[in-house]
């Protein structure tokens, strides 16, 4: 009975041309938390270290922004800079970097957004401090940060499956590195902070729309569990920045804003491609050792076969982040290589949507015509932007090493099936291994697509609901639910789910609820949502994003508040007609 679902290939892994090959080295383990993040990137210094530069308690924060500092000094000393002065585009060659100064805003200036989460726990500031002008001119690009000699980073990257050339920070400016009181090393960027050598015909500036966008969902991506850049603050002002919103001529005028950024690095592939594209090898090799060094504490410095375990890394960490954003339904818009951060983290959200209805064709991007980047897509594209990776990587690997790699390469797709696999059973709730899971996840995803029943509220209220409603088909206020119950084999996987669930010794009934609600969202940053703060935004009033802000930062907690504005209930009708493209 059950032939058409095993040959059911899994319909969010869109991944069948792949050739399942045994996955060499690293993360071989079924363990979810098997990951380099935990023990590369994240990686502290000393408890003396830290203590030496903290010695007040952890509970302070800075006061004072005159004591408020950064540093450009260790990515000027490592890499040769642009010798070129200016924000005059260009092509720039042998460097990594241009120096150049943040456009500022044309006032006045108003704090949109800011994440309290990033100011004390990353910055270490004082959240009164947010309420001063100099804090406004400081994250709008008015001001520079004690410390801060701004540049604009060079890179390449394939766009749309084609090499796009020079790219580049074409309207951000990274304004140096900040050493918190844990030990981390945080990069701070200014989004939308004006014309770079890198703008090419840009102007340098982000609008309203895609900088609330940018800050709420980099930091709902955090709070779902997701590994992501952060976003500290907002600001919008009056300086009109005129765009084509949807690329059809009707030009409009906007306003513009910038958001204070952070992430651990800001390098990714697209930052090698450049290098290798241009030749310059020394300096890929250069860049290679200093990325291994500071966020790859895991390879030895002195290892023969060290680019090739930081591909393996790479390919691991990537198969591992595109399976939590299938797990969320999140879907980029733009995987272009340029895009993908070396560290493996979401960086760059622009044309970006969470699925509603399950479609693995859903497509957030208008301007992504052929559907490369749709939601289904994305762990082919994600295997694609590594044979590309390993393309900037072969100068500096050996014949043997090319070899090696493209059998890594090849491993990805078992890295994801397992990734998928394991997240996907602890979003139903699964313990221990089943031959027939595979199976079970399948049929669900199947029947889902054949309703368009809502992703995230299916998940949920499955995880909500009891045994005993699931065995009656009781599902009074579950509307995702009750979408998914008019499949007419519904009935059929439903007995399929609670046998299994049956045969979970020593498991009650609220301990899988409980476990399924820690892992499944009710709240996600949906299009409609992001809309609605947006248009409040535009008329200078604030509230929406500060309360999505809100919500969204304990997305699988139920909140009085949310459910009021209709964060958890059927999209409005409107919300169909949404339609989001690259312009911003």
């Amino acid at each position: 009975m059950w032939g058409i679902y095993r040959a059911l290939v899994f319909a969010l892994v869109a991944a069948s041309s792949f050739t399942p090959v045994r996955v060499l080295e690293f993360c071989q383990s079924t363990d979810p938390d098997c990951h380099s993040h935990d023990t590369a990137s994240d990686v502290q210094p000393s408890p003396e270290a830290v203590k030496s530069r903290w010695s007040r308690n952890v509970s302070n924060v800075i006061h004072d922004l005159d004591e408020f500092k950064v540093s450009c000094k260790k990515l000027m000393e490592a890499f040769p800079l642009d010798e070129v002065d200016g924000n005059f585009v260009r092509t720039v060659k042998n460097c990594l970097f241009s120096k150049s100064f943040p456009t500022p805003l044309k006032g006045p200036l108003r704090l949109a957004a800011v994440s309290k989460d990033v100011i004390e726990g990353i910055l270490d500031l004082d959240m009164a401090l947010t309420q001063s002008d100099d804090f406004l001119q400081y994250v709008s690009g008015g001001k520079l940060l004690p410390g801060s000699e701004p540049l604009a980073h060079r890179y390449g990257g394939h766009q749309f499956g084609y090499w796009a050339g020079q790219l580049g920070d074409g309207r951000a400016h990274f304004l140096g590195q900040y050493s918190n009181r844990k030990g981390e090393i945080w990069e701070l960027q200014l989004k939308g902070s004006g014309k770079t050598p890198y703008s090419r015909s840009g102007d340098g500036r982000a609008v309203i729309r895609s900088s609330v966008r940018e800050f709420l969902c980099s930091e709902a991506m955090h709070f779902l569990g997701v590994p992501t850049s952060r976003a500290a603050s907002l600001i919008v002002s009056e300086e009109p920045v005129v765009r084509d919103q949807f690329y059809n001529g009707n030009m409009k005028t906007e306003r513009g804003a910038v958001v204070l950024r952070l992430a651990k690095s800001w390098f990714r592939i697209g930052s090698l491609e450049i290098l290798a594209q241009s030749g310059e090898i020394d300096l890929l090799r250069t860049l290679l050792n200093f990325i291994i060094g500071e966020h790859f504490s895991h390879i030895s410095s002195s290892d023969p076969d060290k680019y090739l375990v930081f591909y393996s890394t790479v390919v691991n960490e990537t198969a591992h982040l595109i399976a939590q954003w299938m797990s969320v339904g999140f879907a980029h818009g733009v995987c272009n290589t340029d895009n993908f951060s070396l560290l493996s983290i979401t960086i760059d959200y622009g044309p970006f949507g969470f699925m509603e209805p399950y479609d693995p064709n859903f497509v957030p991007n208008t301007s992504d015509d052929e559907g490369r980047y749709s939601v289904g897509a994305q762990a082919q594209v994600g295997m694609f932007n590594l044979e590309k990776l390993l393309a900037a990587l072969s100068p500096v690997l050996t014949v043997k090493q090319q070899k090696q790699a493209k059998i890594i390469l090849k491993g990805y797709a078992d890295l994801y099936h397992m990734r998928i696999h394991q997240i996907f059973k602890a979003k139903l709730g699964l313990l221990g291994e089943d031959e027939d899971d595979s199976d079970l996840i399948a049929f669900l995803l199947k029947m889902m697509e054949d309703t368009r029943a809502d992703f995230t509220m299916t998940f949920r209220q499955l995880s909500e609901v009891s045994a005993e409603q699931l065995h009656d088909m009781n599902f009074t206020q579950m509307w995702a639910l009750d979408d998914l119950s008019t499949h007419e084999h519904f009935s059929d996987w439903l007995n399929m789910y609670l046998l299994r669930l049956s045969r979970q010794q020593n498991d009650t009934d609220l301990d899988r609820q409980q476990r399924m609600t820690n892992v499944n969202p009710r709240y996600v940053l949906r299009n409609w949502m992001a809309e609605a703060a947006i248009r409040k935004a535009e008329m200078n009033d604030f509230s929406e994003v500060e309360l999505l802000h809100h919500i969204l930062s304990s997305p699988f907690v139920t909140q009085e508040t949310a459910e009021e504005a209709g964060y958890a209930a059927r999209p409005p009708l409107w919300a169909k007609r949404l339609k989001v493209s690259c312009s911003s």
